[in-house]
């Protein structure tokens, strides 16, 4: 998956990655109910005085929930710390990150889902009471002291919300949910993309790159960069509908937004089963992908999209997903 174009994001680009992201909600392109529902919090908090609630941000990768929470921070004319689940080890990593952070400031945790649960059960009265309870020594000597804490806001993001725990769930006051983007909005997000970046793009080819970016704007930035970089080597920098179409075939991305992963899951499925229903961790044996990589990055577009079923037996593939493949349908497939 490393090399795969419509997924993840290197350090290097990273960097340039933060360069695109808008810093208010009126300049974010996208989610516009969620940016109403937003806009109200923050604008009741802000006159109240007090520090927003935690905030869940859940949703696909790639939809921007990073870039949310560096906004809410904006917004709120606060800073905001940095960091994820898998990189808070032990509660005293936790406890080490809450005892420095500042007053109504926001606290931001990637991957939430992955926190272990003694470091939830640290995270529960601190996102409840602003409080942290902490036992000093060991054995019959030891003792419990509550320290208090300024009162800020955890934003948390999770690509897996089944996965978190009920009580930290229900801690959380408001519960965003990002969904896939409408070409129409991507085109918007690469034309401004192309703009920051110093790219002539015609309109024409910002829609094509749009369309073929799975609903999902890192994707689309990405795709923008490659093409810029076939543009600049194939062309004369400027980049028309027929040379993004030229780049887009070049790195393997169909009209549909399919690359040669999701064919070769989408066709394994139709050829060695017959269509499913097949289990994931056979499928995952099957194309060499981790089942986990298949259930959080190749799927959610695919069931988006009607290429594919999840049952209790299996994966299956629709009608749909044979049409756009080329291939002769199984008599007993559903259509969605």
């Amino acid at each position: 998956m490393q090399d795969r174009v419509v997924s993840g994001h290197s350090g290097a680009e990273a960097e340039t990655e933060g360069t695109l992201r808008p810093d208010r909600l009126k300049e974010y392109i996208g989610q516009e109910e969620l940016k109403e529902k937003l806009s109200i919090f923050i604008e009741a908090s802000l006159a109240r005085q007090e520090p927003l609630d935690h905030v869940l941000l859940y949703g696909p990768p790639g939809l921007g929930k990073t870039t949310l929470a560096h906004i809410i921070a904006n917004e709120l004319g606060v800073g905001i710390r940095y960091t994820s689940g898998p990189a808070i080890e032990r509660p005293g990593d936790l406890a080490s990150i809450l005892t420095n952070i500042d007053d109504r400031e926001v606290l931001f945790i990637d991957e939430i889902h992955r926190l272990s649960r003694p470091v939830e059960e640290v995270l529960y009265p601190a996102m409840e009471d602003f409080a942290l309870d902490l036992v000093l020594g060991k054995g019959p000597g030891a003792r419990s002291v509550r320290l208090d804490l300024p009162r800020f806001t955890l934003v948390g993001a999770t690509t897996r919300p089944g996965m978190l725990a009920s009580p930290l769930r229900d801690r959380f006051g408001v519960l965003l949910h990002l969904d896939f983007y409408h070409p129409e909005e991507l085109a918007h997000i690469v034309d401004r993309s192309a703009r920051v970046l110093g790219i002539p793009m015609h309109p024409d080819a910002a829609y094509e790159i749009a369309r073929r970016s799975r609903g999902t704007p890192r994707i689309a930035n990405r795709l923008l960069k490659r093409i810029r970089d076939y543009a600049q080597v194939r062309g004369d920098g400027q980049v028309s509908l027929v040379l993004a179409t030229e780049a887009l075939e070049l790195l393997a991305v169909d009209p549909m937004g399919l690359d040669q992963v999701d064919r070769r899951l989408l066709v394994s499925i139709a050829e060695r089963y017959h269509g499913g229903p097949v289990g994931l961790e056979t499928l995952s044996a099957a194309v060499g992908e981790e089942s986990g990589t298949i259930e959080e990055v190749v799927e959610p577009y695919l069931l988006q999209q009607g290429f594919l079923q999840r049952t209790p037996r299996g994966r299956i593939l629709t009608r749909r997903a044979y049409l756009h493949l080329g291939l002769p349908a199984e008599p007993e497939l559903t259509d969605e």
